[in-house]
């Protein structure tokens, strides 16, 4: 059970403390509430410029690494198509220092033409090294759009193309950053050997001056239901052919959710799992292949990947995931087989913990999702789910007409 404390500023920052006295370090994390998703369609990949940005320094603090190094911390910072996270660990003796920075970019970023070139630089280096010229690179940027016609899902968090970031201008970014970088749209979470009375002076030290942005009302276009199956084929230079199933699925809102992450782990986790027994062992058909959900905040996607064996077809193949996606809406499952995978999940919901930086994301996560309370309830919910469920989810999801399929073969 994670104990933790929180209250919020009159400028609207929401702040959680953990206290655990088992660790020397503390922990500062900031989460926005926004990520792709909130994007212009014709201005993608702002919210992971950002992510960037946010590292070249604000008004006060030229260099924001080099004061975190010398007091023996380091930062680091993520985006997807729902937040962005931002997070940092020191000692704790040298609290405030985190405070100071952190705060310092929340108020005023040094939006200066040079940060934006070498940071947009930074991200085109990005776009062209890992989505264009990796092999499986581009991957997203093909499935996305095939998946959602409507919904702002359609493109990935680096963005639609690399023309978005080269066009960007300092007003743009500017404008982004004032709507989605303050105070009320923000979660703070500090973890550590901290005492709420002393976070609670630091936060009103720091950010209390700071003001508040607008209020952000999401008006989102839901996806509509896909009512036909979707394929597309590509030949890309890469070793072996490849396998994309994306099937649409309920949000991580939904009490359905639990239930739904199970069927991937029942299906792929771990060798002992039914896709690597019978898909890699039994009828060597792929080399690895895994299922998994996104886990979006908007109705979401469970996938399916598999590098197929040399000599397999893309119909072997299909047919073959085809036939254990069946097995799941038609044969409940064992009783020890679910057991099996929910102890697994328990099991590392319970080494996730062990972590302060793990306990304050999930902190953070958790609040924004509607209370900080939940991350406490997560594996009761987990356990809670039976088999009856588990084939009512695969029934609703498993259906050809919503899946869209992506052959991704190996030029020969």
């Amino acid at each position: 059970m994670i104990q933790y404390e929180k209250f919020q500023l009159e400028n609207g920052l929401k702040v959680i403390v953990h206290k655990d006295k088992a660790t020397p370090l503390a922990c500062i994390n900031i989460l926005y509430n926004v990520g792709a998703r909130d994007e212009d369609p014709e201005q993608t990949g702002f919210a992971h410029l950002f992510e960037h940005l946010m590292f070249g320094g604000s008004v006060n603090i030229p260099n924001y690494d080099e004061p975190l190094q010398m007091v023996g911390g380091e930062n680091n910072a993520f985006t997807t198509n729902d937040i962005t996270n931002y997070y940092l660990t020191l000692p704790v003796s040298n609290l405030e220092t985190g405070f100071w920075l952190e705060s310092d970019r929340m108020l005023s970023l040094a939006f200066s033409e040079k940060s934006l070139e070498v940071q947009r630089n930074v991200v085109i280096e990005e776009f062209k090294q890992r989505y264009l010229n990796q092999p499986y690179g581009d991957v997203w940027l093909l499935l996305r759009p095939m998946a959602y016609k409507v919904h702002s899902y359609k493109w990935d968090t680096i963005g639609k193309e690399i023309s978005h970031i080269e066009n960007a201008k300092i007003d743009d970014v500017k404008n982004f950053f004032k709507k989605f970088y303050c105070p009320n749209n923000a979660i703070m979470v500090v973890a550590g050997n901290v005492e709420t009375s002393e976070v609670k002076r630091l936060a009103e030290k720091w950010f209390g001056p700071i003001p508040k942005g607008p209020d952000n009302k999401r008006n989102l276009q839901p996806e509509p239901e896909q009512t036909e199956a979707r394929s597309l084929t590509v030949e890309r230079d890469v070793p072996v052919d490849a396998i994309y199933k994306a099937y649409h699925m309920c949000s991580r809102y939904d009490k359905e959710y639990y239930a739904v992450d199970l069927i991937s782990d029942i299906l792929s986790r771990g060798n002992s799992s039914r896709m690597h027994n019978s898909l890699i062992k039994e009828k060597m058909l792929f080399s690895d292949i895994s299922a998994y959900v996104l886990g979006d905040f908007d109705k979401g996607l469970f996938v399916i990947s598999g590098k197929l064996t040399q000599g397999v077809t893309m119909e072997q193949a299909d047919q073959a995931i085809d036939e254990e996606l069946k097995r799941m809406i038609t044969e409940p499952v064992a009783a020890d087989e679910l057991t099996k995978v929910k102890n697994k999940m328990e099991a590392s919901h319970v080494f996730g913990e062990v972590d302060i930086l793990n306990k304050a994301t999930n902190l953070a996560v958790s609040e924004l999702l509607g209370d900080a309370g939940m991350v406490n309830q997560e594996v009761e919910k987990y356990l809670a789910v039976t088999d009856k469920q588990i084939m009512e989810q695969a029934s609703i999801i498993f259906r050809k007409e919503n899946c869209s399929t992506l052959y991704y073969k190996s030029k020969k």
